[in-house]
C-alpha cells in the first residue's frame, strides 16, 4: 500500500512539472524552453536571446557545468529587437500551426516570417524557437479570427459555428455550458478532446446548438484556414537574379602607425588572392562592380564609408578584422539587408541576432563539436589512447576534455598514459590492444611534445611492424612539415582542419602560378594562406550570388565550387540568425606516403 501511495506521489509530481514546463512554454511563466543544438555553449545561447549566462545558470542549475545536445533549457523571456521592431520568443508547440500564431500573437504571417528567415514549413515544428515581432502589429491572416485546433478534424462551415480560444480554469463542462451544446457535440468536433487533454491556449470548434444548426439556404460560404505551406508561399519573395554584383571589401591596408604591419601584409595577401577569384569570375561572364576601401583600422573611418551613397547598394560586404567594428557594420548590413562576410574574427556574437551574417572562421564551440562527430564516426571501435604531456604543456584541455565526454556519452572507453619524463615502449605496448587500430592523441598541438613522443611511438612500430598505429593530432602539425612530415608519414597520422590545402592539388598549383604570375611574389607561409582563403570566400560568395540571386541563403547547397584551401558549410545558428562555417575535414597522411582528404557531409 505505501508503494502504490509513493508511486501516487511521483506520477503526480511528473505530471505537474510536465504541465509547468508547457504552461512555460506557452507564455505563461517568464521563461521559455530552449532545445539545445550541436556545438552550441551557454555563451551563444546567451546571445542569441538577449540575457546573460547567469541569467540561464540560475534557471538551470549545473548548466555552468556542462550541457548536451537535444538537452532542454530554460531561457528568460526578455525584450528584444527582431527587424527593428520589439519582440518576444516563442516555442512551437505540438499541433501549432503558423496560422495560429498570427491570432495568438495578432501579427501577420509575412512578418513572423520576416522575422526568421530560417523558418519553413519543412521545420515548423514541436520545440523549434521563434522571434515574434510585436513592435508593429499587423493584421493576421485574413478570417476566420480563430485558428483550428491542435488536431483538425474534417469539418466544413455548416458544421461549426465558432471558434473557442480555451483560457485558464475552463473545462469541457464549462464551454459547453457557454454555448447551450452537449458535451457528446463538442467532442464530435473535437476528437482531441475524448483523452481529456484540455490546454489553455487551445482552439476548439464549437459546433451550432441542435435547435439553431443553419439550413443549407443559410449556410455561410465556407472559410479555408489555410496551411503552413500556403503562408509560406504567400510570404516568399519572388526570385531575383542580380545582373550586375555590388560587392565592396573593407579591410585595414593602413594604419596611422606601424604597429600592425603583419596584419596590414596580411589584409593585402587576402586581397589580392580576392582580386583573382573576381578575375576568374569576370572570365566566365559574371559582371561584378568592385568597392574597395581601407578602414585605416579605425571605427571612424568605418563610419565615413558606410555613409557613401553607394553602400546602401550594395549585394555584400566583406570584413571588417577586429571584433570590436563588427558591430558598426552588422548594424549597416542588417538595417539594409546586406550580406556580411566576417572572414578572420572567431567572435562574431552578432551572427546570433542579424540574419545577414557569414562567419567563415568557426567559434571554437561548433568547431570542436563537428570534430567530435567526425571522430566517433571513424575511430568509435578503435582503442582510444591520450598521452598526456608532463610539465603542464597540455595546451589542448578544452578539447581532450570534451571529447572525453563524447566518448563516455557515447559509451566509448578510452586510455590514458603519462608521458612524464619519458615515454618508454614497454608503456606504450602496454596501453595497446594489438588486436585493433590504435589512436594514439596527446594532449599537447606543439612542435615541441612531438619532439618528445614521436620517437618512442616510431620505435614501438619498427619493433612491430604489424601493429594498427595511427596519431592524431591538431591543425597546426601542417605547419611542422620540416621538423615531423616523414614521421606522420610513418604513424599513418589523421589531423582535423578547416584549411588545408595539398601544394600538389592541380587547383592549388594554378593558383600559385596566378599569384606568382600577377604580383611576382609568393604567399607568406603561414596557416591559413590569406591568398587562398581571399580567393575561396571571394569566388564562393560572389558565385553563389551569380548563380542564385536574392535566393542564396536558400540555395547555400546548390553552390558547387573547389576550395583551394577552405571548406565551406554554412549552417544557420537559428531561425533568425546569420551562418556559421562548420566544415571540417580530417588529413591522414598514410605509410604509403599518400594524402587524403577526408570530407564529411
Amino acid at each position: 500500500m505505501r508503494f502504490f501511495q509513493i508511486a501516487c506521489l511521483v506520477l503526480a509530481f511528473t505530471i505537474g512539472s510536465a504541465i509547468t514546463a508547457l504552461h512555460a512554454q506557452n507564455g505563461n511563466n517568464n521563461y521559455f524552453l530552449h532545445t539545445v543544438s550541436k556545438g552550441q555553449s551557454l555563451y551563444s545561447i546567451a546571445s542569441m536571446y538577449h540575457v546573460t549566462v547567469d541569467d540561464i545558470v540560475r534557471l538551470n542549475p549545473g548548466s555552468d557545468k556542462q550541457i548536451r545536445a537535444g538537452e532542454s533549457l530554460k531561457i528568460p523571456q526578455a525584450s528584444h529587437t527582431s527587424s527593428g521592431e520589439n519582440g518576444t520568443f516563442h516555442t512551437i508547440q505540438a499541433g501549432e500551426t503558423l496560422y495560429q500564431l498570427t491570432v495568438k500573437y495578432n501579427v501577420s504571417a509575412q512578418a513572423i516570417c520576416d522575422a526568421n528567415p530560417g523558418l519553413s514549413a519543412s521545420n515548423f515544428r514541436i520545440g523549434q524557437v521563434i522571434s515574434i515581432p510585436t513592435g508593429n502589429p499587423a493584421a493576421p491572416v485574413s478570417k476566420p479570427a480563430e485558428t483550428h485546433p491542435t488536431t483538425t478534424p474534417a469539418t466544413s462551415q455548416k458544421d461549426w459555428k465558432e471558434m473557442h480560444k480555451v483560457e485558464r480554469k475552463e473545462t469541457i463542462f464549462s464551454i459547453c455550458q457557454e454555448y447551450g451544446i452537449t458535451q457528446e457535440d463538442l467532442l464530435a468536433l473535437n476528437p482531441e478532446l475524448k483523452n481529456g487533454k484540455l490546454k489553455k491556449g487551445m482552439f476548439l470548434f464549437i459546433p451550432y446548438p441542435k435547435n439553431s444548426r443553419p439550413n443549407k439556404q443559410t449556410v455561410a460560404t465556407p472559410v479555408t484556414i489555410p496551411s503552413n505551406e500556403e503562408l509560406f508561399n504567400q510570404s516568399k519573395t519572388a526570385p531575383k537574379n542580380l545582373r550586375t554584383i555590388q560587392a565592396a571589401v573593407m579591410l585595414p591596408f593602413t594604419a596611422a602607425n606601424n604597429a600592425k604591419a603583419e596584419e596590414q601584409s596580411r589584409m593585402i595577401e587576402y586581397y589580392e588572392g580576392f582580386l583573382l577569384a573576381v578575375d576568374s569570375l569576370k572570365r566566365q561572364g559574371v559582371s561584378i562592380n568592385l568597392y574597395t576601401y581601407d578602414t585605416k583600422g579605425s571605427g571612424n573611418t568605418i563610419s565615413s564609408i558606410l555613409n557613401k551613397p553607394e553602400m546602401q547598394d550594395m549585394d555584400i560586404i566583406f570584413g571588417p578584422v577586429h571584433t570590436n567594428q563588427i558591430g558598426q557594420l552588422s548594424d549597416f548590413a542588417k538595417r539594409h539587408k546586406i550580406r556580411l562576410v566576417v572572414p578572420f574574427a572567431p567572435k562574431v556574437d552578432q551572427v546570433f541576432t542579424n540574419p545577414m551574417i557569414y562567419q567563415i572562421n568557426t567559434p571554437q564551440s561548433y568547431f570542436y563539436s563537428e570534430v567530435y562527430e567526425h571522430f566517433l564516426r571513424k575511430f568509435s571501435r578503435s582503442n582510444i589512447v591520450f598521452i598526456d604531456i608532463a610539465n603542464g604543456d597540455n595546451d589542448k584541455t578544452e578539447f581532450i576534455n570534451g571529447l572525453k565526454n563524447e566518448l563516455k556519452d557515447n559509451r566509448v572507453k578510452f586510455k590514458q598514459i603519462q608521458l612524464g619524463a619519458t615515454l618508454t615502449p614497454e608503456k606504450v605496448i602496454a596501453a595497446m590492444d594489438t588486436l585493433r587500430e590504435n589512436i594514439f592523441i596527446p594532449t599537447s598541438g606543439r612542435s615541441s611534445a612531438l619532439t618528445r613522443i614521436i620517437p618512442q611511438l616510431s620505435n614501438v612500430l619498427r619493433a612491430h611492424p604489424a601493429f594498427n598505429m595511427h596519431l592524431f593530432g591538431y591543425p597546426e602539425w601542417q605547419t611542422y612539415t620540416q621538423e615531423h612530415l616523414a614521421s606522420f608519414y610513418e604513424l599513418d597520422t589523421y589531423f582535423y582542419s578547416s584549411f588545408y590545402t595539398n601544394n600538389l592539388f592541380p587547383e592549388a598549383v594554378r593558383f600559385t602560378q596566378n599569384y606568382r604570375r600577377w604580383y611576382s611574389k609568393d604567399m607568406a607561409n603561414i596557416f591559413p594562406k590569406y591568398g587562398m582563403l581571399g580567393f575561396d570566400t571571394g569566388y564562393f560568395f560572389l558565385k553563389g550570388l551569380s548563380q542564385q540571386g536574392n535566393k542564396l541563403e536558400e540555395n547555400l547547397d546548390k553552390v558547387h565550387v573547389t576550395p583551394i584551401q577552405t571548406g565551406f558549410k554554412f549552417e544557420r545558428v537559428n531561425n533568425w540568425g546569420g551562418f556559421i562555417n562548420q566544415k571540417v575535414f580530417f588529413v591522414h597522411l598514410t605509410k604509403n606516403y599518400e594524402l587524403i582528404k577526408l570530407d564529411f557531409e
